[in-house]
């Protein structure tokens, strides 16, 4: 795959012999920003556990990792579907490629 379109750049195999693929994600930094943040997000409602602090107050912080994670994933989902699954459809029709959207879109949904 050509490393100048968007989205996606190396969702190919590691190795022709391997099955596991890895993907250059465009935006890695801010991404591995956002993730942070949503960890010391989940390190604070540890802490909010453990101070026996009140339970509607964790709800709500759950709520705001799980939508954060949610962005997360949105931002990268975007990013597959305008890489990879746009080189398999101009490529050969992408009908795995898009079973495969459609199944973690399936999954996110849930």
């Amino acid at each position: 795959m050509s490393t100048d379109k968007p989205g996606c750049h190396a969702c190919t195999p590691s190795s022709p012999a391997s099955t596991e693929r890895h993907v250059t994600q465009p935006d890695k930094t801010a991404l591995i920003n956002r993730l942070k943040r949503i960890e010391g997000q989940v390190g604070g409602i540890l802490n909010m556990v453990q101070d026996d602090r009140y339970c509607v107050d964790i709800l709500t912080q759950l709520s705001a990792v799980k939508s954060a994670l949610d962005g997360v994933g949105v931002q990268i989902l975007t990013s597959h579907a305008k890489g990879c699954v746009r080189t398999a459809i101009a490529e050969n029709g992408g009908e795995e490629a898009l079973e495969e959207l459609m199944g973690v879109i399936r999954k996110m949904v849930k």
